[in-house]
């Protein structure tokens, strides 16, 4: 079938592309979950230290951020979530960081609209939600970093998955040229060894 070949190509995709845990691209997803990931985490820990009432909403803060119960344990499951990913890396570090980062858009837009309501048991203030919109920022350019780019360079993991037929004539159209540069001349002799060394 005619759309058979693209859905075969979307799901090489997803289940193929694994970086190697050295790859460059990694090391940056890995950066990013990390970094986030301890932030949050150091906030949801010191919330809880304050020992603040779960659903309050009175003027407790942490780090200029207001905060209560539940805000502080929901930061701390991000944040733990977010080292997870830093500690695998990969396909899956990237991808935490691009859902994370939509969440925490999609959570910026509603508690801007439920301020100053009775629904906004998270406590969050304009500083929160301005937070949760820089955070979100952050994880989508640490997960989409040389994944989401129509200009990606042919050694990036993502471009050759996208285009494997391409991929592979550029494979063996250099392992050729190796070949190539590799054989000897026609008409040339090996190299004679002359007292335990090359002769030149």
């Amino acid at each position: 079938m005619a759309f058979a070949q693209p859905l075969r190509r979307q799901l090489n995709i997803q289940l193929d592309e694994h970086l190697p845990v050295d790859n460059g691209l990694s090391r940056v997803y890995r950066f990013g979950s990390a970094l986030v990931g301890l932030v949050l985490l150091t906030f949801g820990v010191l919330g809880l230290v304050d020992r603040i009432g779960f659903f309050s909403t009175g003027d407790d803060s942490v780090g200029g951020l207001s905060t209560n119960g539940a805000l502080s344990v929901l930061s701390v499951a991000v944040g733990l979530l977010l080292l997870i990913g830093a500690v695998r890396g990969g396909n899956f570090a990237s991808t935490l960081d691009i859902v994370l980062g939509i969440g925490f858009l999609l959570s910026g837009f509603v508690n801007l609209a439920l301020l100053e309501t009775s629904a906004n048991v998270l406590n969050f203030g304009l500083q929160n939600v301005l937070f949760s919109f820089a955070v979100g920022l952050l994880l989508l350019i640490f997960g989409m970093y040389g994944r989401v780019s129509g200009g990606l360079d042919h050694s990036n993991p993502y471009w050759r998955a996208r285009h494997p037929e391409q991929a592979e004539r550029e494979r063996r159209a250099y392992a050729f040229s190796r070949q190539q540069y590799a054989a000897p001349r026609p008409g040339s002799s090996p190299p004679r060894v002359l007292r335990g060394r090359p002769e030149r």
